[in-house]
């Protein structure tokens, strides 16, 4: 989740100032690049409980700590919740899940180094503060009550509005971790497809990096119980987005959808000032209840479009949001994966060829069972397994014919082995842990933190 924007404050009089934010992040291919985010969980290394924010092995003590390699800390009311450097920055999840959102890169080389040297800082400081990181897709032991608040504005305000409008928005915003990426598009009809095809897709990234097995220490019944949550989170903001395979979709579709999805707040004089539940529509007609008379600004509409929460989400480029959290090498991964998918075009078209006959039903349907089944769910003519073997393929054939080489000579299909593995044996991380936990652990959660700290 994101800090406050740092857009201008222009005041918005139109609605066609909202499709030209959108219009504006069209790039050149030359000028595309790869955006990786990804969260973690904090944990005390004596008796494994996350950390809260003050104190001297707290959050913000790590945050302080990490400005030795030089980032930037950003403040909010005099408290350290942030840090930023060369395009990127550390934030802080609503319980302190620590998220790095990666720099733009143009490759997948460099994104993987930007996480192991994020990992490598980490753990320098956390070694020092006693705490350790564990990267899943949903906290394997401590109940919600357990975890800690962060002292972010916003985050008040959403953790009084969450239980309105769902059962397990809190689980959201307090005990899940993931990897997403950020791509780029070169017009509208890119974008469109683009999104198309990554939303048709989604079901099988979830599949692949499902690695949220565990609540309150035992089994849950699920792979990715982290994808299961977002489906009782919000419905306002949430979810497939069935429009966006409409005919006619582009930038002013996606800019309704937004105008009516409710507010959470508005960042004003260094104040999140509390709008839950009202629209941004109402917003543009200067009718909002508690700013009545006032018109929203270019800063109101960049920070409304990082509370919208679907399985895909459009801003100045694409967000893919379907992967749980894991370890260094699927990290890298998620970025590779997409970027083979959607960066070269004859990838893209195969892709489009693969999920363009799928029907709504079979499309909601895929995103309903991959919580519980994974690549085990079903997907037209087969298994999400078959999906997923067939787009990791298109995938590694994209990053083949983009080249990009390393110093060493290597292009970027390397990062893909983890999921070549994955899709081959139809084993997923979560049923790896599961059978841990059912067999050399003897139902002990605790060997998680262990075992697959960074």
């Amino acid at each position: 989740m994101s800090s406050p924007s740092h857009a201008g404050d222009t005041p918005i009089t139109h609605r066609a100032q909202l499709v030209e934010v959108l219009a504006s992040g069209e790039k050149p291919r030359a000028d595309w690049r790869i955006g990786t985010e990804h969260e973690k969980f904090g944990f005390r290394l004596d008796d494994l409980r996350p950390p809260g924010f003050d104190g001297e092995r707290g959050i913000e003590a790590l945050l302080t700590g990490l400005t030795r390699f030089g980032w930037a800390p950003v403040e909010e009311h005099g408290r350290v919740i942030a840090l930023a450097k060369d395009g990127a920055s550390v934030t802080l999840e609503p319980a302190g899940q620590l998220e790095l959102s990666g720099a733009p890169l143009e490759t997948i080389h460099q994104t993987c180094r930007e996480v192991s040297t994020h990992l490598y800082e980490v753990k320098v400081v956390a070694d020092e503060l006693r705490l350790g990181f564990l990267g899943m897709g949903f906290q394997p032991k401590w109940r919600r009550d357990d975890m800690p608040w962060m002292p972010k504005g916003r985050y008040r305000i959403m953790r009084a509005y969450m239980p309105k409008v769902g059962g397990l928005g809190l689980d959201m915003m307090t005990r899940t971790c993931t990897v997403q990426v950020n791509l780029d598009y070169a017009s509208e009809a890119d974008m469109v497809k683009k999104f198309r095809v990554s939303l048709a897709l989604q079901p099988v990234a979830t599949a692949l990096f499902a690695d949220s097995p565990f609540t309150d220490g035992k089994p849950n019944g699920y792979l990715s119980y982290r994808s299961h949550i977002w489906t009782d989170t919000d419905p306002d903001r949430t979810g497939m987005l069935d429009f966006v395979f409409e005919e006619g979709f582009g930038y002013e579709r996606y800019v309704d959808y937004l105008l009516d999805v409710p507010m959470y707040f508005s960042y004003r004089n260094g104040e999140y000032l509390d709008l839950s539940g009202q629209s941004f529509r109402r917003f543009l007609a200067g009718e909002l209840d508690g700013l009545r008379g006032e018109l929203p600004t270019l800063r109101d509409w960049n920070d409304h479009m990082t509370t919208a929460f679907p399985e895909v989400r459009l801003k100045k480029y694409l967000e893919m949001r379907g992967a749980d959290g894991g370890p260094w090498n699927r990290l890298c991964a998620l970025p590779a994966f997409w970027t083979g998918l959607l960066y070269d075009d004859a990838s893209l078209d195969a892709a489009w060829d693969l999920v363009k006959g799928f029907t709504l039903a079979q499309r909601n349907a895929m995103r309903d069972a991959v919580p519980r089944l994974a690549l085990g769910a079903p997907a037209p003519g087969g298994t999400l397994r078959d999906l997923a073997r067939e787009a990791v393929k298109i995938a590694v054939a994209g990053l083949r014919r983009r080249a990009r080489r390393n110093a060493n000579g290597a292009d970027e299909t390397g990062f893909l082995d983890a999921l070549v593995e994955i899709a081959e044996s139809g084993q997923t991380p979560a049923e790896r842990k599961l059978a841990l936990f059912q067999g050399d652990w003897h139902g002990d959660i605790d060997r998680v933190f262990r075992e697959f700290a960074y």
